[in-house]
């Protein structure tokens, strides 16, 4: 029996009101990493002192990118924008003194490499003598959408999408406790889409993998509870309230409904909610403490399972340890002491917010039909219809705030010089540390079993096959990132994205 006519209960399908009729708090995660997985491995340290119960390890780019830190490429981009990862030699220094079995959740942004991040963590754990499962790994690997939001791609829409499934298939059937993919509508967001068009390509990309998991013989009832979303939380509250829970009604019947799901865990949308990065203003910056602290409340209100609140200067570059620690504040606050932590779906059965649900459903199916009216993801990613589509959307959203429409104090309302802030800087000597590392270890190892170990890799490329076991021994005889990804190169080739405009 429900509450209401017309308004399930908590943990009831198709769960808009959340996917347990108990309140269970969130996990805790800050997103962090920077310069060398020394440098990073201090800052994690301290953040699991602080009370994380999981954390989100942030890459450079050269590192999404499958580049060595050595590369002509790299330069300029080590360990910037996250930790630089070129070995398993790294993932020992990032994790020395952290007990696996001790973390709830450990996250990453890698999406091209995600069968490489998968094989680093299994490596380590079989160096410590442990289960690779006894511990929770949380990969990304949503490369789809790197082809129409974020850019770090390296391969074509096809071989990518093998690839993100290889690292599925594996993790269904070796570390099942692992979350193998998860679908993320942050990047989409925060690359000037609308609400719809987060959830809705985000599900569009979803229906790709699970479509070639089905077709590889994996039953939909061992991927989908193993997944996650990953999706942003703005600012205007209501509104987002009501998208997270109408994605949890569209997933919960998509998999039902396209691919008769029998085990409700997979129609029980998982989020990981990233306060919005896009909501912060290098003007004012410590108005972007009111705004992390809305958008934590509209998680809380939401009922997500796992939150990142992004540091007050983040607008600025990677944040401060003083900062950092306020984000994190801001969530214990907001689970420990608003009680909002202690209730279900507590907006539920409120007219405009059900009016609102309703309305964002509508619109998230509107845009699912027309990309599969248009022949799937892959198709309108092939074609550069979905970049183009979110081109003309951030168009769109820069008009109205330049025209005033769209409210941001500090910025076009209320506009005042802000006091100087201390911003975050990597110390440039950490790039040339790193590049001469990388040069060291090549010397170093057995260069007879790396190459033995890299030809493995490019012949399972070649032959079809699930590449992550045999990128499991590779990085066990320190083959660094870029030779891997530069043996599959051979294999896939490389990409460039069509012309939308």
């Amino acid at each position: 029996m429900s509450e209401r006519p017309g308004l399930e209960r908590p943990g009831e399908f198709p769960y808009t009101r959340g996917i347990s009729h108990e309140p269970r708090p969130w996990i805790m995660g800050q997103y962090a990493g920077f310069g060398t997985a020394r440098e990073s491995n201090r800052r994690f340290k301290q953040l699991l002192d602080a009370g994380v119960t999981g954390f989100s390890v942030a890459l450079d780019l050269p590192t999404q990118l499958g580049l060595d830190s050595d590369h002509p490429r790299a330069a300029g981009e080590v360990g910037r924008v996250g930790v630089a990862i070129d070995s398993l030699r790294d993932i020992e220094i990032l994790m020395d003194g952290i007990p696996l079995d001790k973390i709830s959740q450990v996250r990453t942004t890698a999406n091209s490499i995600g069968y490489l991040w998968a094989a680093l963590f299994t490596a380590l754990a079989e160096q410590r003598g442990a289960d690779p499962n006894d511990f929770g790994m949380f990969i990304q690997n949503d490369v789809l959408k790197e082809f129409i939001a974020r850019g770090t791609q390296i391969f074509g829409p096809e071989p990518s999408l093998k690839l993100a499934v290889d690292t599925i298939e594996h993790c269904v059937r070796h570390t099942p406790r692992w979350v193998p993919l998860a679908m993320s509508g942050y990047h989409i967001r925060e690359s000037g889409s609308d609400a719809a068009q987060e959830i809705g390509y985000t599900f569009a990309n979803a229906i790709a993998y699970l479509d070639e998991c089905e077709r590889r013989g994996l039953a939909v009832d061992d991927v989908a509870p193993t997944l996650y979303t990953f999706l942003t939380v703005g600012v205007e509250l209501l509104d987002e309230v009501a998208k997270l829970r109408a994605a949890r009604r569209v997933w919960a019947r998509l998999v039902r409904e396209r691919y008769g799901a029998r085990d409700p865990r997979s129609e029980q949308l998982r989020i990981f909610a990233f306060t919005a990065g896009s909501s912060l203003t290098a003007q004012q910056p410590l108005n972007n403490v009111v705004r992390t602290t809305v958008e934590a409340i509209a998680a809380a209100l939401s009922g997500v399972q796992t939150l990142h609140v992004s540091g007050y200067d983040e607008a600025l570059g990677v944040p401060t340890e003083q900062a950092a620690t306020l984000a994190l504040r801001t969530q214990q606050i907001v689970a420990g002491e608003t009680g909002l932590a202690e209730v279900v779906d507590p907006l539920g059965g409120a007219p405009e917010v059900e009016a609102r649900t309703d309305a964002a459903e509508r619109a998230i199916r509107d845009v699912m039909t027309d990309v599969e009216r248009r022949g799937g993801a892959l198709a309108c990613i092939q074609s550069g219809y979905l970049s183009g589509e979110l081109a003309e959307a951030a168009h769109r959203h820069a008009l109205r705030v330049e025209s005033g429409e769209k409210v941001v104090i500090g910025v076009n309302r209320h506009p005042a010089p802000s006091e100087p802030l201390e911003v975050f800087t990597v110390d440039p000597a950490l790039e040339a540390s790193q590049a001469a590392s990388v040069a060291a270890l090549r010397d170093s190892r057995d260069a007879a079993a790396v190459a033995r170990a890299l030809d493995d890799v490019a012949d399972a490329a070649k032959a079809g096959d699930n590449v992550v076991p045999a990128c499991v021994a590779a990085v066990k005889t320190y083959a660094t990132l870029g030779e891997v990804v530069d043996r599959l190169r051979v294999v896939y080739g490389s990409w460039t994205l069509p012309t939308v405009f």
